[in-house]
């Protein structure tokens, strides 16, 4: 039975990256009909974020990645990776190291002088097990580091780049057991994956580098490995590695930006992996459908924000009005508009939806429906309303229709052509100034539209502010 596993270090919000790895095991497990499971891996205690779980799993909903199992939280069992070091001990496999933190530094200092790799220079690693347990009955302190292999190097298959050589030669012999007692990701996430019986391990490229250390404990432990694949980095669009310095990476950041989940998690599921033809939008009943490991690549993904913008609107033009009402709501009421006529709001809502390509965009394209001074937006708008076919449009608009409030957009359309014949004023000479009166901008919505939701009386009003 297929099960992956989400595994987050809770020190900050989720990242981009981290909703991807999230999403691709959680449509692997979708897919094959296993299960996914949640595991928090906090055993970087300096570094934990006590809100940052809660943030993970309410970002996860959010997106609509459902897990099975978990949170499982590393923090709590402390007590089954120590049993685990300690077979390694007694194995041989393991062993106590007591080296200060400065005599470790000075020792990379001088490897770094002769040019040679920097490590652990495995000082302590011929240190008997009884001599090791007395210095640390007398209170010494210490960590419990793994035995690497001097020589040769550990060749494995990843699901997405293949046969993969790396020499331990490059390699330290990782610490396991910090000394606050608490176990580092390498020898956690082992043992987690093994007991929790993960079939498949998903993750980032970073971790590449660390696999060796982890088939080697898996082979130390007597047990079958899952099944590895390592996706490519997130990269920003000149290439360099996407991160917090480079613009938004937090999941949170583009909540905020009013990026709806589904577009969201469609613009990540394609950072690294296609379906096989040209197709972009796939909701995600159709990406558990579709997502293979198969059809991962190797190479970086590249972010950009201008497709996700753009895949974002394509969802904004496709959501119910009734759920797109509610979504631009806070964002219209923070703007200080009067949203409370709720019919009023979807109209006004259903007008916009194809001009906006995140919610906060919805503030300024239906501002005319709610702010009466409406200006010019610039001075090529201003230049319409002031043209003096402009205000001869607006005086003569205003002397034969004011009174007649009850006419519709249509009819008022109409009107506008009668006289526009009459007074020889034609194309975008017509209507454009019109349309600037009304909303302050040149180009948007028809004009029978505007009309029907600002009323004529307010028509009127706008228009006559432009008449000499």
């Amino acid at each position: 039975m297929i099960r992956t596993r989400f595994a987050p270090s809770p020190t900050g919000y989720l990242h981009v990256g981290g909703l991807r790895t999230a999403l691709f095991n959680y449509l692997l497990a979708r897919k094959e009909g296993g299960s996914f499971i949640l595991r928090v891996e906090d055993t970087d205690q300096k570094r934990r974020v006590d809100e940052a779980v809660q943030q993970i799993i309410d970002m996860l909903h959010w997106a609509g990645i459902e897990f099975d199992e978990g949170p499982y939280i590393q923090s709590e069992r402390l007590e089954v990776y120590k049993r685990h070091a300690r077979q390694l001990l007694e194995a041989g496999h393991a062993y106590y190291c007591f080296c200060s933190q400065e005599r470790i530094e000075k020792v990379r200092q001088e490897q770094i002088e002769k040019k040679q790799h920097p490590g652990y220079d495995r000082h302590c690693r011929d240190n008997r097990l009884d001599e090791a347990e007395n210095r640390i009955e007398n209170g010494e302190p210490h960590v419990v580091r793994m035995k690497l292999p001097l020589e040769g190097e550990r060749v494995f298959t990843d699901l997405v780049r293949g046969v993969v050589r790396i020499p331990y030669n490059v390699l330290d012999d990782q610490v396991i057991i910090k000394s606050d007692g608490y176990p580092t990701y390498h020898l956690a996430v082992v043992v987690d994956d093994h007991l929790m019986e993960i079939s498949h391990i998903i993750r980032g490229e970073e971790w590449l580098s660390s696999t060796p250390k982890h088939f080697l404990l898996y082979e130390y432990f007597g047990w079958e490995p899952p099944r590895m694949a390592h996706l490519p980095l997130l990269l920003n669009p000149d290439r360099s590695k996407l991160s917090k310095r480079s613009g938004h990476v937090a999941v949170e950041d583009y909540r905020s930006m009013g990026i709806l989940p589904e577009a969201l998690v469609n613009f990540v599921a394609l950072l690294g992996w296609n379906p096989g033809d040209d197709r972009e939008l796939f909701t995600l009943d159709e990406l558990i459908r579709e997502f293979t490991i198969e059809r991962v690549n190797k190479a970086g993904a590249v972010f950009d924000i201008e497709k996700l913008k753009w895949m974002n609107g394509e969802y904004i033009k496709n959501c119910s009005i009734g759920r797109l009402t509610e979504l631009v709501k806070p964002y219209l009421f923070d703007a200080g508009f009067d949203i409370s006529d709720l019919k009023k709001l979807e109209k006004v809502v259903e007008l916009i939806r194809t001009r906006i390509a995140t919610l906060p965009e919805a503030v300024e394209e239906t501002a005319f429906a709610y702010k009466s001074d409406i200006m010019p937006e610039d001075d090529k708008a201003k230049e319409l309303v002031d043209l003096d076919s402009s205000k001869k449009l607006f005086s003569v608009l205003i002397e034969r229709f004011s009174g007649d409030t009850a006419l519709t957009g249509e009819e008022f359309k109409t009107k506008v052509q009668v006289i526009g014949k009459e007074l020889d004023i034609k194309g975008k000479l017509l209507f454009m100034p019109i349309r600037v009166a009304l909303t302050g901008k040149a180009k948007g919505p028809d004009l029978p539209h505007l009309v029907d939701i600002l009323g004529m009386e307010e028509v009127f009003k706008r228009i006559g502010r432009w008449k000499p």
